[in-house]
């Protein structure tokens, strides 16, 4: 039996439209689990499951891409964190301004709005928040005074049109109004037109002033946040979390758990079998038996008990997947070993008195290493889709962003009753399409491989 070069299977590869195709793909598929790490804050990745890290999201916000496909626009979600910075000090009283201008231009009234500021101060202080509209109505939103404190203190805070003390404020300046505030949202007041029956474009401008008294204010962080329906390019969930964002770190974490699971699996399936075939006799009846056994177990159910029982984290989760996929690999390379080593240069390594781990390293695994590299392919996608299929039942590591979890994700919140496809389609399309790189490849080794093994 001749071994094939690895020149043999490059130049045969190549030839390979499939296998070509299949490496496209997975290119791309790197590039996306590169460009993912490098450019998402690991702290994203982290705080997943953390509603707090959330809370400037809009909640189920359909993408922004929809607007072009409405007859009425939906506003979308903005987050103004880049304000023009004014100081001033009159005596004894200091001034720190920050204005936010925005140009809302939809036919819908937004959700919300919401200011979050950090403050750095000492002594007593004032905050003081109102807007301009585009009909040149100023009305005072809050006044609300911060915490005192003797020396100096880092404040921080939230402030929500839901706020029944924003909404009193309103109320109090019904007389601005041409139309009575009973009953209405104080985000539909700030933004109503004359006739209340639609929002006021334009451009409207949130300032937001600090007082202080003997002393320096500083606003270390502000941002005006107006609460669209709208937001990035797959919107967002229940929990207010950026579904692109989880589909991206989905990518390299299905790229770990089938590489990881199907490199493992395939190296220790090829070790014990070729050491099996060489062996034989007794030591080779009772591996293959032990085989046997774990080939028999029901791999699904003993997934799902373990995954209840022990652990359901992604480390342990890819440990089991292990355990049960060298297998396969086992077999066929427990038959490979069984006839490379009545060939004549293995006979005349023993002759020579080479050891068994010499014999077996040297002169069997070398040529199975083309089965191997196809086996790893072809074992990629069962990983993935295993994986999947437990973080759908529940099963899976909540904390991690993977495709099967944004799946159990949208069937528990009823994705598909509500029409909210793009929660669905894309991360179901991202499984497929990888596991479809990898089938390509697999498929494109195995018809190089094969035909030269059985000769």
């Amino acid at each position: 039996m001749s071994s094939i070069t690895p020149n043999e299977i490059k130049q045969e590869f190549i030839k390979s439209k499939i296998g070509i195709a299949g490496v496209g793909i997975l290119v791309i598929l790197v590039i996306i689990s590169v460009t993912t790490i490098a450019v998402i804050p690991n702290d994203t990745l982290k705080e997943w499951n953390n509603p707090v890290s959330w809370i400037s999201h809009p909640k189920t916000a359909v993408p922004v891409w929809v607007n072009y496909f409405l007859s009425e626009k939906i506003p979308e979600h903005m987050i103004l964190d880049a304000p023009n910075v004014s100081y001033k000090k009159s005596g004894d009283i200091s001034l720190v301004s920050h204005q936010f201008g925005v140009n809302f231009d939809y036919d819908q009234f937004p959700r919300d709005f919401i200011y979050e500021f950090t403050a750095k101060y000492s002594g007593s202080s004032l905050l003081q928040m109102s807007v301009i509209r585009p009909d040149g109505l100023h009305l005072d939103l809050i006044s609300t005074s911060l915490p005192n404190s003797d020396s100096i203190s880092i404040h921080s805070e939230r402030i929500f049109s839901t706020d029944e003390i924003l909404r009193k404020n309103l109320m109090l300046q019904s007389s601005k109004f041409s139309f009575s505030p009973e009953g209405i949202s104080s985000e539909d007041i700030v933004f109503s037109e004359a006739s209340r029956n639609h929002p006021l474009r334009g451009n409207y401008v949130f300032i937001v002033n600090m007082y202080g008294l003997n002393s320096e204010n500083e606003i270390l962080e502000s941002r005006v946040i107006i609460g669209g329906k709208a937001f990035g390019i797959m919107g967002t969930d229940e929990l207010r979390r950026d579904l692109a964002i989880g589909l991206l770190w989905g990518t390299p974490l299905a790229l770990f758990i089938g590489l990881a699971v199907s490199i493992a699996s395939v190296i220790a399936g090829l070790l014990y079998g070729v050491y099996a075939g060489y062996k034989g006799k007794k030591t080779d009846e009772v591996m293959m038996r032990f085989n046997d056994v774990i080939y028999a177990l029901p791999a699904l159910p003993f997934l799902i008990i373990l995954s209840v029982t022990i652990s359901n984290s992604i480390f342990v989760m890819v440990g089991f997947l292990m355990i049960f996929g060298w297998v396969g690999v086992a077999k066929v390379s427990r038959s490979m070993s069984m006839q490379i080593k009545t060939r004549g240069y293995v006979e005349a390594a023993k002759t020579m008195g080479q050891t068994n781990s010499r014999i077996i390293l040297k002169h069997i695994l070398p040529q199975l290493l083309p089965y191997a590299f196809a086996s790893i392919a072809i074992s990629v996608p069962a990983a993935i889709t295993t994986e999947a299929g437990l973080s759908f039942l529940g099963l899976g590591d909540p904390s991690f962003p993977t495709w099967g979890q944004l799946l159990h994700d949208a069937n528990v919140y009823g994705a598909a009753s509500r029409g909210l496809w793009w929660w669905i389609i894309p991360p179901g399309v991202m499984i497929a399409v990888t596991g479809l790189a990898f089938v390509f490849i697999g498929n494109a080794l195995d018809a190089i491989v094969n035909p030269k093994l059985k000769r």
